[in-house]
């Protein structure tokens, strides 16, 4: 009887470890400061992550310069489009997110139509599918540490119409990262 007693408790005290260890790991992932859908936090390949080469091929990106010199001082958000109805959810939901965190980033606002010289090389650049570009493109630029520790410059495309929170979500990334890595930046 007092060895059933025994097993009894010791296997309670390996339940309530258990337990609260894992009522720990979800408390902290739950409690983090900034949300951040899975993924989208890390660099790397993945379709939410940030991607230093592109997520298709794994080429290096030849990043235009004048988003380069923007983000000497800013992230960069760069939204390349058309005036047309597909467009516009997306158009809205950009003006939404620059109205509210337009002071943290550089935007640039490129219509597609072929009288912004900007347009083809940001299109040929970040395509995230590596083939034909289509628009509305919505592209993110920033600063992360890649897996050895060194700062690099990192982004995130789309050609979908995503939404005011899906761009709010990575914009508020971006300044987050950029905050962080910064200074550590080597251009």
């Amino acid at each position: 009887m007092k060895s059933f007693k025994r097993i009894n408790y010791a296997a309670l005290m390996v339940i309530f470890v258990i337990l609260a260890t894992s009522f720990a790991v979800c408390f902290n992932a739950l409690g983090a400061g900034h949300p951040v859908r899975p993924g989208n936090d890390t660099v790397g390949s993945g379709n939410d992550a940030w991607w230093i080469t592109s997520p298709t091929s794994g080429a290096l990106v030849n990043h235009t310069s004048w988003v380069l010199d923007a983000l000497n001082s800013k992230p960069v958000v760069v939204y390349v489009h058309l005036g047309c109805s597909y467009c516009k959810p997306q158009t809205d939901a950009m003006a939404e997110v620059v109205k509210e965190y337009g002071n943290n980033f550089t935007y640039y606002d490129i219509p597609a139509d072929g009288s912004d010289a900007r347009s083809e090389p940001a299109l040929q650049a970040y395509d995230p599918n590596g083939n034909a570009t289509l628009v509305p493109m919505t592209i993110i630029v920033t600063l992360a540490p890649d897996s050895s520790g060194k700062v690099q410059v990192v982004w995130h495309s789309t050609e979908e119409v995503t939404g005011k929170a899906w761009i709010e979500d990575y914009v508020k990334d971006a300044i987050e990262y950029y905050k962080a890595n910064s200074a550590n930046w080597k251009k």
